[in-house]
């Protein structure tokens, strides 16, 4: 199955009267269980694609599919519902709720999902535990390091188990250690529960342990490398 396919997608921003194409008829195709990454300079296209992916911005010109279901015309309301049950976000600045518990930062998304709160506290624990955080539910994020942080927010982003999840410079905040050991527990993710996982960075730790590494430049695809391959 697809887990994401992409076809002639254009996006332009401009800069005054300075046109910048960030993306440039971009096609791509991600089979379900792939473990990505997009690499580019700054400014290259990577994060604009990953938004377009996850609908978090729209493309001037395409189309983008995720999981079989066209997204790139949908309404404002139906790409909420699709990025709230179908899609997990991880971000560079982990984005935690700072009165939050670390086990209520995960439940969050659940409670807007409507999930019944026993079933939210059993699913947030066992999720906590999965990533590495067992016994620390109920800290609150400034009493956490960065790579507990963005372990929790990790969890927030499977703990609905979504067939894909897009990542942006997820190790930019992190040390060398901290940055092995969430790219460990995305590989793991990967394996055990075919979860398709997407990756922007500049990072070539990170670059190494993708399945499939692809870079842009100027908003154009340049090289799509298959590293397991290689």
């Amino acid at each position: 199955m697809t887990a994401v396919r992409c076809i002639e997608l254009c996006k332009t921003y401009y800069q005054g009267d300075q046109a910048i194409k960030a993306l440039d008829h971009v096609n791509l195709e991600i089979r379900e269980g792939g473990f990505v990454c997009l690499s580019a300079p700054s400014g290259g296209g990577k994060t604009t694609l990953l938004n377009a992916i996850g609908g978090l911005d729209r493309p001037d010109s395409g189309e983008i599919w995720v999981a079989e279901k066209r997204i790139d015309n949908l309404s404002k309301g139906d790409l909420a519902k699709l990025r709230l049950h179908q899609i997990g976000f991880v971000f560079q600045a982990f984005n935690l709720i700072p009165v939050l518990t670390a086990r209520e930062n995960v439940e969050f998304v659940m409670q807007i999902q409507g999930v019944p709160a026993d079933k939210r506290a059993e699913q947030a624990k066992a999720i906590l535990e999965e990533v590495g955080l067992e016994g620390l539910d109920d800290r609150r994020p400034a009493d956490m390091s960065g790579g507990q942080q963005q372990r929790v927010a990790v969890a927030r982003a499977i703990v609905s188990r979504p067939a894909l999840v897009l990542a942006d410079e997820p190790t930019a905040n992190l040390d060398s250690r901290n940055a092995d050991e969430l790219m460990e527990l995305f590989v793991e993710l990967n394996q055990h529960h075919n979860t398709t996982f997407v990756i922007a960075t500049h990072d070539q730790r990170v670059m190494a342990y993708a399945k499939r590494l692809i870079r842009m430049l100027d908003g154009r695809i340049v090289d799509d490398i298959d590293q397991q391959a290689a």
